[in-house]
């Protein structure tokens, strides 16, 4: 095996005379203007992102079924929130970025409160108790066709001794004759009450207005602040324990955790103090099927569970070590690499595994994540914290694979001794050669190849795993496309 090329070894000489010589050989194939960009393009690739002081945090509460949801979709304009017509599809507190009449706010979705809560409802109505010491103003929803109801009453007592600022939002008045039925809720003292139609529209506005004139500029807790930390995404099929190590990474009971599978259906952040420095990980719905093959609120959980790991930069794949891995798991990964994001693979539950289930894992991996021994592996207890620390290595090496770029010299000066020792195929007694070779972008990395015939997807997968051993993608996919020209014709 060759010495692996560090990210920070000087470009020789040799190399730069090679990727002169290639460069040139290039006039002799048509090209068109994308392909000329493309090859004269030498600059690097990434982003920052956005810092400043934690904007204002508002959160909406009120007991199941009122329209809470309903009302978080019209503020954003968007079909963000789960919404279905049953009580109890929210569970956890759920923070959005929005705007309304110039300011930005952070809005904060919550699962229904109810008095006397037991088992995953009490859980739910905790998460509802935190989202309000977090939050700057409250927006308390009631529904406006049902009046006040002795939950009502339980969350008027709730907000009174919080001290926070609170709107009271009459929701499900569609027309003027409901208006009447919103005015009997100046009874609850909470001041006025205002007439909304959250599946419309109507009066939103008006309500929103009321909101900002008691919103602050900064946030007084800085919970949600932007900007800053790495994003990671926990993602495994239900009940693997994503929740349950977000929690124990928090060092607090941040998210719903019950045995019931399929508990959290919204992405849920959480900024997290882990080796040394600060990530944002975000807890997704556990992805049971398929997505056209899902229906009602799994659906929409999938949908968001996908934008979740479009948003961000490198995702966890939970796998329950005592379960022999299965199709689903095998699905979540491919979908990582699909959204070309950096991998990590924790093995959960990993304490209580015997010799013997230790030794059929590993044959498990063997056959069944063949696709990825390029992605770091974490064995952790998410019950127990066991070795959760050893996630920051696996992430820190992802991401900076994610983040590599190789210089163009180096890149084809490496893959002409490649193609040299190991040429491809003769097809049709005609053997393509590779004339060119550059990275176009980094996160994920994407190569592309001016070859003068079709690579076969063999050599390909040869040319991608010769990549890794030199320039060391540890715990990124790679994309490795090429582009067939022909000689110009003279």
């Amino acid at each position: 095996m060759p010495v692996r090329a560090a990210p920070g070894d000087p470009v020789s000489p040799d190399d730069t005379s090679v990727e002169r010589a290639l460069r040139a050989g290039l006039a002799e194939f048509d090209l068109s203007p994308e392909d000329r960009a493309l090859v004269e393009d030498q600059g690097g690739a990434g982003g920052t992102t956005p810092t400043g002081p934690p904007l204002p945090v508002v959160a909406v509460v009120g007991r199941p079924n009122v329209g809470k949801s309903s009302l978080v979709n019209r503020v954003l304009r968007r079909r963000e929130a789960v919404v279905e017509d049953v009580p109890g599809v929210t569970r956890d507190r759920v923070s959005y970025e929005t705007e309304w009449a110039g300011r930005r706010f952070m809005l904060v979705d919550t699962g229904g409160w109810v008095a006397d809560a037991t088992g995953l409802h009490l859980r739910v109505a905790e998460q509802a108790e935190i989202a309000i010491e977090l939050a700057d103003v409250v927006v308390f929803v009631v529904d406006a066709t049902v009046g006040a109801t002795d939950d009502d009453e339980a969350v008027v007592k709730l907000l009174r001794r919080s001290g926070k600022p609170v709107v009271l939002v009459a929701n499900k008045v569609d027309d003027e004759r409901g208006e009447s039925d919103a005015t009997m809720l100046w009874n609850l003292g909470l001041g006025q009450p205002w007439p909304v139609s959250a599946l419309h529209g109507r009066g939103s506005g008006d309500a929103l207005d009321a909101v900002l004139e008691v919103l602050p500029e900064v946030s007084a807790h800085g919970a949600y602040a932007p900007g800053g930390p790495r994003r990671v995404a926990l993602l495994g099929r239900p009940n693997v324990g994503k929740s349950s190590l977000l929690n124990k990474l928090a060092g607090t009971d941040r998210v719903v955790v019950d045995d019931v599978a399929g508990t959290t259906r919204d992405p849920v952040d959480e900024l997290i103090e882990l080796g040394g420095r600060t990530w944002r990980f975000v807890d997704t719905a556990g992805i049971r099927r398929r997505a056209h093959q899902a229906r009602g609120v799994d659906f929409y959980a999938s949908l968001r569970t996908q934008a979740a790991l479009e948003k961000a930069e490198v995702a966890i794949v939970l796998i329950d070590a005592e379960q022999p891995i299965a199709e689903q798991d095998v699905r979540v990964i491919q979908q990582v690499i699909d959204a070309g994001r950096a991998l990590v693979i924790a093995y959960n539950k990993w304490d209580t595994l015997d010799e013997e289930r230790r030794y059929y894992l590993e044959r498990e991996i063997e056959q069944e994540l063949v696709q990825v021994p390029w992605a770091p592996r974490v064995n952790v207890s998410a019950r127990t914290g066991r070795h959760v620390d050893r996630l920051v290595p696996g992430l820190e090496t992802a991401l900076d694979s994610w983040d590599r770029r190789v210089p163009t010299s180096r890149l084809n000066a490496f893959l002409g001794a490649v193609v040299a020792a190991h040429p491809h195929p003769v097809r049709g007694g005609k053997q393509p050669r590779i004339l060119f070779a550059t990275q176009a972008s980094t996160r994920p990395p994407r190569f592309v190849l001016f070859a003068s015939g079709f690579i076969e997807a063999g050599y390909r997968r040869f040319l991608e795993r010769r990549l890794r051993e030199e320039f060391g993608f540890e715990g990124t996919p790679i994309e490795l496309s090429v582009r067939v020209r022909e000689r110009r014709r003279r």
